[in-house]
């Protein structure tokens, strides 16, 4: 006698869910996201009261893009997956100088948030903290030192933060500019240093 299969066996339901936690490879399969702040809204309708959550997602693949998102829902996980999508949407590059800091020195403001960001040696590490740490770690900074001096309020500090970092500038960016080359501003910046000295240090920017 032919014995009748069982719906949704044991084995399948066991695969589809190591599939669903295997890793993804894609375009966004190297995406790291962080969770900054969620908030817990709430609005006064007739018969009550009625909560919605928002989400502030930073992503970044820790090569020099980052973005932010905000998102706002009535679950926390659909807000976070708008705001990721939002975030991912709205990705700037940063050019980082040997992939591990900044350019140069920066700062900026967004409403009552103020901070600043200075170049650091290797093995400094980032000195941050709150979301500009964040978002410093999702771009793929390594050494940095991060000061916010103004309001802590996270959305005003990761829009401060973008701020700052859209004024990043390499050498061959500012090279191209000037339609100099790039090893007479690292000599410049090395106090007269020769071009074939500079010229390792202009290749690795």
């Amino acid at each position: 006698m032919a014995q009748t299969p069982q719906r949704g066996g044991g084995g399948n339901d066991r695969n589809r869910r190591d599939n669903r936690n295997a890793p993804v490879d894609g375009p966004d399969s190297d995406i790291v996201e962080k969770l900054v702040h969620i908030n817990r809204v709430a609005a006064t309708v007739k018969g009550g009261r009625r909560f919605s959550f928002a989400a502030l997602m930073v992503v970044g693949d820790g090569k020099g893009r980052v973005g932010f998102g905000h998102g706002k829902a009535r679950e926390v996980p659909e807000a976070i997956r708008k705001a990721t999508e939002e975030a991912k949407k709205t990705m700037i590059r940063v050019p980082l100088r040997e992939n591990r800091t900044l350019h140069h020195d920066g700062s900026g403001r967004w409403g009552a948030g103020k901070i600043m960001m200075r170049a650091a040696p290797p093995g400094t590490g980032v000195i941050a903290g709150g979301p500009m740490r964040a978002v410093l770690e999702t771009l793929g900074v390594q050494d940095v030192v991060g000061k916010s001096t103004g309001s802590s309020n996270p959305y005003n500090m990761i829009r401060a933060t973008f701020e700052a970092l859209k004024v990043q500038s390499s050498p061959r960016q500012v090279a191209s500019k000037r339609g100099k080359k790039v090893a007479d501003l690292m000599g410049r910046r090395n106090d007269g240093a020769s071009a074939p000295e500079a010229a390792p240090e202009a290749q690795e920017a």
